[in-house]
């Protein structure tokens, strides 16, 4: 009887080191480093201040170097799925004409973890008519998808769609 007692102990001990082994060897791969480098909601909601700010510029090459060499741009103002560069500039040379200023209406942002993060919402612009002058605000929908690639963050996907009347 306390042969078997022994030897259950002795597994009980062999498991619990084991166990705590285990954990040990997860907390350090998930460690502290990234969680210092995780960003905060914030963080990532005012990447959109970078992009507004890129906008105010009136440079659409400004614009473009918020976004990653790969990233798709799926526009509100253009049939045309945008995914390379020198797609997303013209984007914006032409989008840029209409001076627009965004502000966001509603934003839920999802941090995947410490090198990416999704911002979705509402937001709003206010356009200028280059001809006319006449300004009008448009409401859209948007999803932006970030990467941080060599400590930048960078937009890897953003679609933006007008917001469909009530129903």
């Amino acid at each position: 009887m306390k042969r078997q007692t022994r030897t259950r102990a002795a597994i009980a001990t062999a498991a619990a080191l084991v166990a705590a082994g285990t954990v040990t060897v997860g907390v350090s791969a998930a460690g502290p480093e990234s969680k210092s480098t995780k960003p905060t909601k914030a963080q990532i909601a005012a990447l959109f201040d970078g992009w507004n700010a890129a906008l105010a510029t009136g440079d659409a090459e400004t614009v473009a170097d918020r976004y990653a060499s790969d990233a798709v741009l799926l526009p509100t103002v253009s049939p045309e799925i945008r995914t390379d560069r020198a797609g997303i500039v013209d984007y914006f040379e032409h989008f840029l004409a209409n001076k627009p200023q965004g502000k966001k209406i509603r934003t839920v942002v999802n941090v995947l973890d410490s090198n990416s993060a999704i911002d979705a919402g509402l937001y709003e612009f206010t356009l200028t008519d280059p001809e006319t002058g006449e300004k009008r605000e448009v409401e859209a929908r948007y999803t932006y998808e970030y990467e941080k690639r060599g400590g930048k963050w960078l937009i890897v996907n953003h679609h933006s769609s007008v917001l469909p009347a009530a129903g």
